[in-house]
């Protein structure tokens, strides 16, 4: 009885009362994962970091221990007794999953329309405003410079980046800053719609751009060759985003090596997305997500997103005083780097103001900008206050 009665006092059902708080947590991973498969809401991402705050939050399960990785530092001396989500985690902490996210994104990439209309390389940097807007606010209300940069850059809308930059500057907010980033590229076509019609007249609206040259396929091989050269001598800290990003491209759109191509946007991009969602999930414990610090990280990812929409939209607008050619503004908020959700949200826009007035590949211009643009956002904020 002894034995059998030891052995109950050491399943986690005992150890689920230890901590209410767990409960609370159990119930958020379940209304993350509805969303995910019920609701669609970024499946591929949400569902494994849902899980992995699951697994996380099971008490006894012993497969994530943050205070392994506490001090930003990995705690070596303690890797014998590192679990399963642990050892996944190192690939999160060492900035080893985003840049191969980045590569598996760059291979699924065409700068065609970027390389066409340069123009809207300008709209997808306007549209980082929100990343500074938002720090400066994260930091009137009392987060760290460290903290604010990691929740500024939920605004570039792009989750790798996000990752990347809050393991490098504040790891303790890894998960409330990955789901909000997540959730709310989800929800581009919620956020974005209202901000574009408030800023645009109908008639802005209604301008239809001509078509867009066509690419010659020398000009696709450079491009990503000199961007990773400018960007890397001008902001090394992007050098890890940028380079996979343009690594992957450039095998591609180079036709040599298709294998490899393909190899990064199916198989090799599924692994690394399975294993950065869980572990990324692992890190959202009750100690670091049940805190007043979260909503303040909610709130200001939706500020963050508002105004990278509302700088795109804005600077189109200014263009269009000194530009012959009219630039249809909706496009601008195809800044942010939600590729290619953010697009087709202002081909959605643009068709409802004048029905067959198509502006999906005008609007992708900014939008692969935009990634390339919140690389570079990152690379500012790492140099600034990276350690």
């Amino acid at each position: 009885m002894e034995v059998i009665n030891n052995f109950l006092q050491e399943t986690g059902f005992a150890l689920l009362f230890d901590d209410p708080r767990v409960f609370i947590m159990m119930l958020i991973a379940f209304v993350l994962m509805y969303l995910a498969i019920k609701k669609g809401f970024e499946p591929l991402l949400l569902l494994p970091i849902a899980f992995g705050m699951l697994l996380t939050n099971l008490p006894g399960a012993g497969m994530y221990h943050a205070e392994f990785f506490s001090g930003g530092q990995v705690h070596w001396d303690q890797v014998a007794n590192f679990g399963l989500i642990d050892f996944l985690y190192l690939g999160v902490k060492l900035g080893i999953y985003p840049s191969l996210i980045f590569l598996g994104v760059g291979a699924m990439t065409d700068f065609g329309p970027l390389i066409a209309n340069p123009k809207s390389l300008l709209l997808g940097a306007a549209a980082q405003l929100g990343i500074f807007l938002t720090y400066i606010g994260a930091n009137l209300i009392g987060f760290t410079p460290s903290e604010a940069s990691a929740i500024g850059i939920i605004g570039g809308a792009d989750g790798p980046t996000a990752i990347y930059v809050t393991t490098r500057l504040a790891p303790e907010l890894l998960g409330p800053i990955a789901v909000a980033a997540y959730s709310y590229m989800a929800l581009v076509p919620v956020i974005q719609p209202p901000i574009m019609r408030a800023l645009t007249t109908k008639e802005e609206r209604r301008i239809e751009m001509k078509q867009l040259r066509p690419v010659k396929k020398v000009e696709k091989i450079v491009f990503p060759i000199v961007v990773t050269v400018f960007v890397a001598l001008l902001v090394p800290d992007a050098a890890p985003l940028i380079g996979a990003l343009m690594l992957g491209n450039l095998m591609k759109e180079s036709g040599m090596v298709d294998r490899l191509s393909k190899t990064a946007q199916n198989e090799l991009m599924n692994i690394v997305t399975i294993f950065l969602g869980i572990s990324v999930g692992a890190t959202a414990t009750a100690e670091t997500f049940l805190t007043f610090r979260t909503l303040g990280i909610l709130a200001m990812g939706v500020i963050a997103f508002g105004f990278g929409t509302a700088g795109g939209v804005l600077l189109a607008k200014i263009m269009n005083l000194f530009c012959k050619e009219k630039i249809n503004p909706l496009i601008g908020s195809a800044g942010v780097s939600a590729v290619p959700m953010a697009a087709r949200v202002s081909n959605v826009e643009g068709q409802k103001a004048k029905p067959g007035n198509f502006l999906l590949m005008h609007a992708m211009g900014p939008n692969v900008a935009g990634v390339i643009g919140s690389a570079i956002a990152a690379g500012v904020l790492l140099a600034l206050f990276g350690a």
